[in-house]
């Protein structure tokens, strides 16, 4: 696998017509570190080779293309991203499931695979369902489904559904979908200690463009948020929060099997070690971040900025739980938002596409030792886990 960067940047250029300028250079440090441990830690199949580089490449092109439009549309640099709302609860505690469902409310906005990656020119909102990159996705082959089938009962994002920001933070490389995507070592310590204040100007950056011709409620999701929420908070000051709750022991082990399978796609290395100890404390860190960046603004007066929401309430009573969540919100929960939701929980079952199974004792971890990591979140949410 090819780390010439220079080499990458003038392929992106000839494919974006010529275009040169990738905005903010920082992103450079990022895909340094992705590259270097992709190609020397990441022990991936020519498939998994493939899927780095043309990740890469297509993250440069999309730059490269939001950067000269907003070069060509300056006013675009002035105008707000307000009030957005972020899920940040942690992964596979049902952010998944409660963005899909907000999505169908038509007074909000989400974010689609194919305007993530071809965000130029942006959509408008009358063709948005008619726009060719949106056809073209609907009909285009689910080639992770095909090669890995058993992905597609742990986590599936359609293309008429919302996609996770860590894509858009990954088009600047600062972002740990790109360590969950390939075991990456370097790359995720790197991830975990990095300040990604710039790599949310460049999420903005996109949002602007994306919204210029098709406004909305933006509502945003990822568990990667809680890898540096106070940049996210420092770029967007007035955002509001959604903390999705359940067993984090639990997680664990879901987390794991997650990884080992969406990995396991890109390289035929056994990472079982790895992912045993790389994970149990990757989520610890995160529930440390979300209570450290809550304890802060609420410091700064921002209590009222947060909502909680148990994963088990979701789960049983989706559209009750959801009403409750717009009203503390203060948004307003229409009877056109309700029946857009009724219909599609009617039609996307849990468990539609085969069951996930996983066990703490598949994973040799110790429930006990994890209950110790993650106690502070246990004793502070004890109210909202099953």
């Amino acid at each position: 696998m090819s780390t010439d960067i220079d080499a990458l940047l003038a392929q992106a250029s000839q494919l974006a017509n010529g275009l040169t300028d990738f905005g903010d250079p920082s992103f450079r440090e990022g895909l340094e570190v992705f590259l270097e441990s992709a190609s020397t830690e990441g022990q991936l199949t020519d498939i998994g080779i493939a899927a780095a580089e043309g990740m890469a490449l297509g993250n440069l092109v999309n730059r490269l293309n939001v950067v000269e439009w907003h070069r060509t549309h300056p006013d675009l640099a002035s105008t707000q991203v307000d009030s957005p709302i972020f899920l940040i609860g942690l992964p596979r505690t049902g952010t998944t499931a409660l963005s899909h469902l907000l999505s169908v409310d038509p007074g909000n906005r989400s974010l689609l695979g194919w305007e993530i990656n071809e965000s130029v020119p942006p959509p408008t909102t009358d063709s948005y369902r008619t726009d060719p990159r949106f056809v073209a996705a609907m009909e285009a082959p689910d080639m992770l489904s095909m090669i890995n089938p058993e992905f597609k009962a742990i986590h599936h994002d359609p293309p008429n559904m919302p996609l996770e920001c860590a894509t858009v933070l990954g088009q600047h490389f600062s972002s740990l979908h790109l360590s969950t995507t390939f075991n990456l070592p370097s790359y995720m310590d790197w991830v975990c200690a990095n300040d990604h204040t710039q790599a949310y100007e460049w999420h903005k950056t996109v949002l602007q463009v994306l919204q210029s011709e098709c406004p909305g409620q933006w509502q945003l999701k990822s568990p990667v948020h809680l890898i540096d929420p106070f940049a996210l908070a420092a770029v967007y000051p007035d955002a509001r929060f959604v903390l999705t709750h359940r067993d984090p022991v639990n997680v664990i082990a879901s987390a794991c099997n997650l990884v080992r399978v969406l990995t396991g796609t890109f390289t035929d290395a056994d990472w079982t070690a790895y992912i045993r100890e790389t994970w149990p404390e990757i989520i610890g860190t995160l529930l440390d971040n979300q209570n450290a960046f809550r304890d802060s603004q609420i410091a700064a007066g921002r209590a009222d900025a947060f909502v909680d929401l148990a994963y088990s309430d979701l789960v049983a009573d989706p559209l009750s739980t959801i009403g409750a969540l717009y009203e503390q919100l203060g948004e307003t929960f229409t009877p056109e938002a309700e029946q857009a939701m009724r219909t599609h929980s009617a039609e996307h079952k849990k468990d539609r596409f085969g069951s996930h199974s996983y066990s703490l004792e598949d994973w040799g971890l110790n429930r006990d030792e994890l209950t110790e990591r993650v106690q502070p979140y246990l004793t502070r949410y004890a109210d909202f886990l099953e």
